[in-house]
C-alpha cells in the first residue's frame, strides 16, 4: 500500500486565536466605525476556515479531463484555458517574437529604499535593444512584490516531493479562500512566461543568493516542469491517488522548454558566478536553451566600494553596460535562430534513462 506520512501540521486555529489573526488588518482606528460590520465578515471568515472552503466556486472539469465529472476550481480553470490559448498563440509563426524581462531586485524607489534598483536600469538597457530589433518585450518588476498593494506571490507547497502528479500546472494549490491565501501574482506570470519565446533574467546577489521575490517565482514554476495538467486526474490534492500514479509511471512533462534565455547577475563583494550558475543550471534543467556564453553574464559593480555610490560607479561603467547590452542581442539573435527552426537543444530527442 501506498503509504503517506503524517502528523507534522498543527490542529486548525480556535476562535480567538483567528480572531486576533483577523483583526490584525484592521488595527488603525479608522476602523473602529465599522466594527460591527467586520464583525460579521469575520464570522462568515471563521466558518468557512472550519470548513476548509478552498475552493469555494467550481465548474465541473468536462470533457479531455481523467473525470469530466470532477469539480474544478473556476479560477484555476479559467487560468489554465489562457496558457492554453497562449501556447497556441506562442506557437504561431505569424506572430511577432516576444521576451520576458524579468527584474530579480526586490528594491525600487516607491518603498523603504527610496531609490530605484540598478538591476531595473539593465533591464532598460536590454529592453532598449530588444525593442530596435522588433522584438515584443514584457517586463516583469518583482520589486513590485515590495511597492504595491496586495501583491503578493505565496510560498511553493512542496506538493511535486509529495508526487509530482500532485503538482499541477498551472498551480492549484492557490487561491485557497478557506486561509484567505488570495491574490496571487503566480497566474499572471505563468502566462507572460508562456507567452515568451525568450526569457532574460536580471538580478543582484542578496548573501550568496538571489532576492527573495525572484526565489517566490522560481520555485512556484517548479509546476511547468513535470508538472500534472489534470487535477481531477489526482482528485484535487489526494496524496495517495497522486503518489500511485507517479508509481504507475510519469512521464514529467516540461511545460516551458525549448524557450531562449539569458541572464545577467550583478554583485558588490562575492555571490555571483553561484548564483549565475545556479540560474543557469536551473533553467537547462527546465528544457530552456541558453543563447550562448555572452548570454550569461556575471560582474561585480564597485567591488568592496560603497553602497552609497553604486549608481555612479555602473554609470562610469560603460563596459559592463555593453555587456548586458549584448546579453540581449545574443537572447534576440537566439530567438530569430530558433523561430526560424535553425536552433534547439542537441539532446532534445534523447531519452532519459532517470526522468524528474
Amino acid at each position: 500500500m501506498t503509504n503517506v506520512r503524517t502528523g507534522q501540521a498543527p490542529a486548525k486555529l480556535d476562535k480567538d486565536e483567528f480572531h486576533l489573526r483577523f483583526q490584525r488588518s484592521f488595527t488603525d482606528p479608522r476602523f473602529d466605525a465599522v466594527r460591527d460590520e467586520l464583525q460579521k465578515v469575520e464570522t462568515i471568515a471563521f466558518d468557512n476556515y472550519q470548513k476548509s472552503r478552498k475552493a469555494p466556486v467550481t465548474v465541473k472539469a468536462g470533457a479531455g479531463f481523467a473525470d469530466p465529472d470532477y469539480d474544478l476550481s473556476i479560477e484555476w480553470k479559467a487560468s489554465r484555458d489562457k496558457l492554453l490559448a497562449l501556447a497556441a498563440r506562442q506557437q504561431d509563426p505569424a506572430t511577432r517574437s516576444r521576451v520576458l524581462l524579468i527584474n530579480g531586485s526586490a528594491r525600487n524607489d516607491g518603498s523603504c529604499p527610496g531609490e530605484m534598483s540598478k538591476s531595473f536600469r539593465m533591464t532598460v538597457l536590454a529592453r532598449k535593444i530588444l525593442e530596435a530589433d522588433g522584438i515584443e518585450v514584457d517586463l516583469l518588476d518583482l520589486s513590485l512584490l515590495t511597492s504595491d498593494y496586495e501583491r503578493r506571490i505565496h510560498p511553493c507547497k512542496g506538493c511535486a516531493s509529495t508526487a509530482m502528479p500532485l503538482c499541477h500546472w498551472p498551480c492549484s494549490c492557490y487561491p485557497n479562500h478557506a486561509l484567505q491565501q488570495t491574490g496571487d501574482w503566480m497566474n499572471e506570470i505563468y502566462e507572460k512566461w508562456v507567452a515568451a519565446h525568450g526569457i532574460i533574467i536580471v538580478t543582484p546577489v542578496y548573501w550568496y543568493q538571489t532576492p527573495s521575490v525572484l526565489k517566490l517565482m522560481i520555485d512556484r514554476l517548479v509546476c511547468a516542469d513535470g508538472g500534472n495538467p489534470d487535477p481531477s486526474s489526482t482528485h484535487g490534492k489526494n496524496a495517495v491517488v497522486a503518489k500511485d500514479l507517479e508509481l504507475a509511471g510519469w512521464d514529467y512533462p516540461k511545460h516551458l522548454a525549448e524557450r531562449a534565455y539569458g541572464v545577467v547577475v550583478h554583485g558588490d563583494v562575492a555571490g555571483i558566478e553561484g548564483v549565475r550558475r545556479g540560474l543557469s543550471d536551473w533553467l537547462d534543467w527546465m528544457g530552456l536553451i541558453d543563447a550562448g556564453a555572452a548570454a550569461r553574464l556575471d560582474r561585480f559593480i564597485g567591488y568592496y566600494e560603497s553602497y552609497a555610490e553604486s549608481h555612479d560607479v555602473f554609470d562610469a561603467d560603460q563596459a559592463f553596460q555593453e555587456e548586458v547590452r549584448n546579453v540581449a542581442r545574443a537572447v534576440s539573435a537566439a530567438v530569430g535562430e530558433l523561430r526560424a527552426g535553425r536552433l534547439s537543444a542537441p539532446d532534445r530527442n534523447l531519452r532519459r534513462p532517470r526522468p524528474k
